[in-house]
Parts: structure tokens; sequence; C-alpha cells
């Protein structure tokens, strides 16, 4: 694998994704453009106009073998290196920055056993003849029954990417006619590899290759559509046939993403950006508003009911995730961290808090909310219905640094105009500064605060916090030399009540080894057969890049101790990048998928039974299909193959 500091030295092109130039006109160009800002150049030290204090020389990270990093031996940034990179996020040497080495350089490639594969089967009976590979239960039914499918939108570095748009929507699993797929397929109902929601509003080019894609995560259908960051600052969605709403947003050119993570209930949107022209780490906070599938903010006599959402545009509060509205609100700076790499997020909000008193989301029977906002005051019967405070988790692999960011202040401003008197300031919606929801330089009250930021002992190379979790929330932090560090969030992930944190409460409290070296990747859990445990909170998954290892980590009763209770080492695996869980709803189906770079391919795994939960037929309650053999600890589901090497996936039960 090439390293940056290989292509920077050597002066070579960025390998598959293009080269983007030689690296020494790029470090040039660092150079101009930190003079231009006020910030001293590469090699003279000093301090950013940022407030970044500045090394001269990188050091050479051993690890797997010998990369050149963008800081110095004191993890100060080295200007020119900071900057050459920035403009590699999407394409492969930054992907070799942001998830260094890979199972060649550890010396673990294809080095796992064998597992065993069903046979696909074309579904072509009933006449339907729909693109649908199946291969558990059978035969196919009359009836289409208690149809589910899990839809998953992924990013790759693109062999072409004049050609394609690095962003593919595809189907991790489904059942329908009484069989299962648990192939990783393109979706019968909507073709092409490219996605179409992206193709909305951006066209395959090598200047705006996707960074990093996510959604929120949670209960089954309420987190629909993921969002994508592109290289040149697009934020755009990707969805699925039923949830493909489409806006944008695009950041500053001097603003360039690493990562995204969402709110519980899409609420915001928390971009990670290194400011190449200052020099300095940020988080950009992106107000999000979910509407009906296919509406239009500014045409509301075409909105309908959809899944109980919104009949109106309400950013910053809950929303079933088809995303029509988006506002960059402003930038929080990171004291001490310029080159932040990945950010976590949660509320403690159980999305089920969300639902009414018949059983369905909240919003539509509430809209519009200048008629119906007393019902979110204190006292009101949904009170309890949003997030009172969260907490965002952001890291820096360089620099070794994780902040802790309270997001109190931002949802504590929100809740006051909506659930208030204030709220008619709401109905006056648009872009500009002094429209709702307004930015920052006109709300200073609601920017988020950096309640603390710690020093870690090793690279950080993946973080995730519990999801549901209110009482004892921890945020999970993986670092290259293979530990799982755990802590504690305290009273910063309240869910539906008032909490006063304190920044004494974020500590470390534990650790877990044995996940593997270099784990790039840490899933949500989305369900464990046989378990009675709350696997969104309880338990995590780990992909180990050096490693090529796949690691389920279950936590204490207390949370600060864990370890690991299933392992999946495939020898079809090339080069183990990212691992994500699959949501069971209706039907049980206990699919995660493996994202292998080098191998250019999406590996689905089974690790439990196939239960048609309401339709029984070829797999019912409560034993089902299980894993072949009996007593294996996974079933081989099948690969897709991809014109370009996947980093980043999201998925989600879909509607």
């Amino acid at each position: 694998m090439l390293s940056f500091g290989a292509i920077a030295l050597a002066g070579c092109g960025g390998g598959g994704g293009g080269g983007g130039g030689s690296a020494a006109a790029l470090s040039a160009a660092a150079a101009s453009a930190a003079q231009s800002s006020g910030s001293s150049a590469a090699g003279s030290g000093g301090v950013s106009s940022g407030g970044t204090t500045l090394g001269t020389t990188p050091q050479t990270v051993s690890f797997c073998g010998n990369q050149t990093d963008i800081v110095d031996s004191s993890l100060n940034i080295v200007a020119s290196q900071y900057t050459a990179m920035a403009a590699q996020m999407g394409k492969d040497a930054g992907i070799a920055y942001r998830y260094g080495p890979d199972a060649v350089a550890c010396g673990t490639a294809n080095s796992g056993v064998d597992l065993y594969k069903r046979t696909d089967t074309k579904l072509t009976n009933p006449p339907r003849d729909a693109n649908f590979f199946w291969s558990v239960g059978g035969p196919p039914s009359s009836g289409a029954g208690s149809y589910s499918t899990n839809q998953a939108n992924m990013a790759y570095v693109a062999d072409d990417p004049t050609q394609r748009v690095g962003v593919t929507d595809f189907q991790v699993s489904g059942y329908m006619y009484n069989v299962f797929a648990q192939l990783p397929q393109l979706s019968w109902t909507r073709g092409g590899i490219d996605s179409l929601n992206v193709l909305k509003y951006t066209q395959p080019s090598a200047s705006n290759m996707p960074v990093a894609v996510g959604r929120c995560t949670g209960r089954s259908g309420f987190c629909n559509e993921s969002l994508v960051v592109f290289q040149n600052g697009i934020i755009g969605t990707a969805g699925s046939n039923t949830a493909n709403n489409s806006p944008s947003v695009q950041l500053p050119a001097t603003k360039v993403p690493t990562g995204i993570a969402l709110t519980n209930d899409s609420e915001f949107a928390l971009v990670t950006v290194w400011d190449t022209q200052q020099l300095k780490g940020q988080v950009a906070v992106v107000a999000l508003a979910g509407l009906c599938d296919g509406c239009y903010v500014d045409n509301p006599s075409g909105w309908y009911d959809w899944w109980n959402e919104w009949m109106g545009v309400y950013p910053g509060i809950p929303n079933v995730g088809n995303i029509a509205f988006m506002k960059i609100l402003g930038y929080v700076d990171l004291p001490g961290m310029a080159a932040p790499t990945e950010i976590a997020t949660t509320t403690g909000l159980d999305q089920f808090f969300t639902v009414s008193l018949n059983g369905y989301f909240l919003g539509r029977v509430n809209s519009p909310l200048t008629t119906y906002w007393q019902s979110f005051a204190s006292g009101g019967s949904n009170q309890y219905a949003y997030a009172k405070g969260g907490v965002a988790v952001v890291i820096s692999k360089s620099e070794q640094k994780a902040a802790f960011i309270d997001l109190k202040p931002l949802f504590s401003y929100f809740n006051s105009k909506y659930f208030s008197t204030s709220v008619t300031e709401t109905t006056n919606l648009g872009q500009a500064a002094n429209q709702w929801p307004y930015t920052f330089d006109q709300a200073p009250a609601a920017m988020p605060t950096v309640a603390k930021v710690v020093s870690l002992n090793a690279r950080p190379t993946a973080v995730k916090t519990t999801v549901l979790e209110r009482y004892n929330p921890r945020a999970w932090i993986a670092t290259q030399d293979g530990t799982l560090h755990i802590f504690s969030l305290t009273d910063y992930a309240p869910g539906p009540s008032a909490a006063t944190p304190s920044p004494n409460s974020i500590a470390e409290v534990g650790t877990v080894t044995g996940i593997g070296r270099n784990p790039t990747s840490l899933a949500t859990s989305k369900g464990e057969p046989g378990a009675n445990i709350e696997p969104l909170n309880e338990q995590v998954i780990v992909g180990s890049r050096g490693d090529n290892k796949i690691s389920w980590v279950r936590f204490a009763s207390n949370h600060n101790s864990g370890s690991v209770v299933r392992t999946i080492q495939h020898k079809e695996i090339k080069d183990l990048i990212a691992v994500e869980d699959s949501d069971n709803f209706a039907n049980d189906g206990y699919v995660m998928s493996a994202l292998d770079y080098t191998g250019k391919k999406v590996h689905n795994y089974r690790y439990g039974p196939v239960i048609f939960n309401a339709d029984g037929g070829a797999c019912p309650k409560p034993n089902g299909c299980p894993v072949l053999p009996a007593g294996a600890v996974a079933e081989y589901g099948g690969a897709m193959a991809l014109p370009g090497k996947p980093f980043q996936m999201s998925s989600a039960n879909v509607p």
C-alpha cells in the first residue's frame, strides 16, 4: 500500500483515485497558502493564524512498516504536509493516511479460514422476475409476505473518478416471497452502481470524490438516509427507493471534511474539517429537517403523510431521516487539534420516545408547531419526546488526542425556540444568517462547547459511542496498537431529561485488548442472537485492518470493561477496512458487512439464524434457519465487486 509519506518524498501520484498532481506542487501550494493567510510556512515552526503550534520536520511512524506523518516528533502540525494531505482525503493517499497499514503490510492478508456459502438463486417465480438473488428459505411463495430489506450507501475510491461518483446504493439483505437474500447486491428496486441521489447534486469528478458517509442509528425506521461529504466540501444525501430527498450544501473551499456523524434523530450533522487557511481543526454543525419523500421545502402544497413525518420544515428537532433541508450553522474550534480524523455522537435519546400514543412518529399529529408547541413544553404530553443534550467525540490520529464536545447549548437553544412562544421565529426559514435556523454569528448561545481534550498514548483510529444509553453512556476509542479505550460520558447524553454535565465526568474507565492491530472501524452492534442484552449500548463490532479480523466486543454490566465474544477471519478478505451491522426488523437476519479495500468488494456474513417472524414459512420461530454448518461462527453471504476501493458504508432498514 502507498503511504502518504512515500508519495510526498517521491513526488508520485496518488494511485487508483488519481494523484492530483505532484506532491512537490502540493507542498509549494501549501506553503503559499500558509504565507498568504498569515501562517508560518513549512519548516519555520511558529504559530498559524488559527493558533496552531507548527512543527518543522515530519516524523516517521513505524508500525507495520514506516509512514511519514503530518506532524513532527512533538505532534505539532507541519504546514506543508497538512495542506497537501488535505487535498488527498478522498484518494488513495488520503485513505492510506486515515486508515494506516493494511493486512499486507502487517503480514496477515488472506490468512483466515473457509466459511460455508449457500447457492444464490434468482427470484423468477412468481413472475415478478425481480433482480433479487436469494439463498435461505424457499421455495418461493405466491405472496410477498412481510417484506423487509436493509439498504446501504457506500463510499469508495473510484478506479475512474471521471466516470463514477464513488457512492453506491445497494441491498445488504432482504426478505420476500418466503426467501431471504444475504448476498450484497444492487437493489432490485433501482439499478446503477452510482447513487441516484448523489447524481442529483454532483457529477463524477476527480475533485469531488467522497470522503465520509454516515447516518444516525438506533431503532429501525428512524434513520432513512445517509449524508455524504465530498472532497470539495459538498454535503448531500444518499438514500434508497423509498427515501430519496436530495438537498445539499457546501463548505467553503478552505474547509476540507474528514468525517461525519448524525445525532440520534437526524437533528444535526457534525462534520470534522481541516481549515487549510488558518491551519486549525473544527467541527461544522449542520441543521437538518426531514420531510415526506419527494417533497420540497418551498412547495407545501405537495406535502403528504409519509410515515407520520412533520408537515412542516423544522430543522434541529427529531425527524425520521428523509432529509429535505440542511443549513450550515457555523464551526466549533477544536483547541489543540488541527487534524481531526473521525467523529461520533449520541444524545442518549431512544427514538421510541418520539412515538405518540397512537404508535406512530409524533410529527404529523403535532403539525404545525405554531399550534401544538405547548405539548412539548415543560409539563406537556410531549415534554420527553426530544433530546435535552448530547455529546460528540472527535479524534485526531496524528495528534493523538480526543476532544469531547458538549451539545447541550445547541439542543437547549433550538428547544427554547420551538417549544415556546418564540416558535413564530422558526417560520422565517432560509439560508441567510438571520433566517431560521440562525447561524452561530447571529445566535452564539447555540454554539456547542468543547468540554475536554485528552491526550492518548497511542494513535486513535476509530471512535463510536453508545446509542440509547442515558444513565451510563460511554465512548469507545480504538488505537492503532489494538486497544479499545472506554470513556465515561456521564450526563453528556441525557436523552429526554435535562442534566448538568461536568467535564470531570469524562474519564477513561477501562480498556479491552485482543481486537487486532490497526482497528480502523467501530460499528454499532444492531443485534445479538440468543443474548439478553441491548447491543446498541452493550456491544460494538471492531474491524481490524492490520489483522483482517472482525471482533464483537461485549461490555460488562457497569460498561467499564469488556471482552471479545466472537471473531471472524475469512480468507476471502484481502484488506478489511470497515464493518457495518444491519437492522433486524420484521424478520431477523443477523447480517453484517465487511469492506475489502484493495479487494474492491463488500462481503456479507450471517452470524445468527434467519427468522421470518411474521410469516413463519421456511424459517419459523423460534429457531428459524440456522447458520451452517451447525456450530459455525458465521456463514458467508457472498460478495459484490465494485469499480473501486470501498472504505465506508452506512445501512438501515428502510420503509
